[in-house]
């Protein structure tokens, strides 16, 4: 299924003046952000369109590393600031329109930054990053699109991608420690393959 088929799909759910909240979820490398911006770009045609990155809404370093638990705990359980997003969303979904000030998370500086995003009552927004199908994020969603790639392919793109972590070396030992524990963690307990309204394969 093409992009244009998906954004057919996420049309059907939508209902003039409610606005719909789309997530994009899948694992580290899975393409979720290339695909969230093709479906943008498909959907403004008719919409008006938010994108929203999960990894803009993580905790400062001193919360997600914490030496007192596993390196994949960490990132499973201390990494993201969900109930700042879902403060956010949640009136959004519920119909209230959203014109202010998000803290959007710099990685550079290791702190937050003010982004000013206007969301219109009626609009779409797509929210994409990994985990999200955890329970701490239920209610959240109108629609959920899962990008399932084997591991071993995503290791390869992270590889190729993630330098600022180090040489490749240093890339697949973060991985082998933090990253991939906690999805195959995440795969286990949500199921998110078998629970998305829509599944994406190579």
């Amino acid at each position: 299924m093409n992009i244009a088929e998906i954004a057919e799909r996420i049309k059907e759910r939508y209902t003039e003046g409610k606005t719909l909240i789309v997530g994009i979820d899948g694992l580290g490398g899975a393409g979720k952000s290339t695909v969230s911006q093709k479906l943008c770009g498909e959907l403004r045609k008719e919409y008006n369109v938010t994108v929203l990155h999960i990894d803009d809404f993580i905790h400062r370093r001193e919360v997600r590393y914490n030496d007192s638990f596993p390196q994949w705990e960490c990132y499973y359980n201390l990494q993201w600031r969900y109930d700042y997003l879902k403060d956010i969303i949640i009136p959004i979904r519920k119909g209230k329109a959203f014109d202010g000030c998000i803290e959007l998370y710099d990685k550079d500086n290791d702190t937050y930054i003010l982004s000013h995003t206007n969301i219109p009552s009626g609009s779409i927004v797509i929210i994409e990053g990994i985990f999200l199908q955890r329970s701490e994020l239920g209610g959240m969603f109108d629609f959920m699109i899962y990008i399932d790639i084997p591991e071993e392919i995503r290791l390869e793109r992270v590889l190729d991608r993630d330098g600022y972590i180090g040489d490749r070396k240093q890339i697949r030992t973060k991985y082998e420690n933090r990253y991939f524990p906690a999805e195959r963690y995440y795969t286990e307990m949500c199921s998110p393959a078998e629970k998305a309204d829509f599944t994406m394969t190579l």
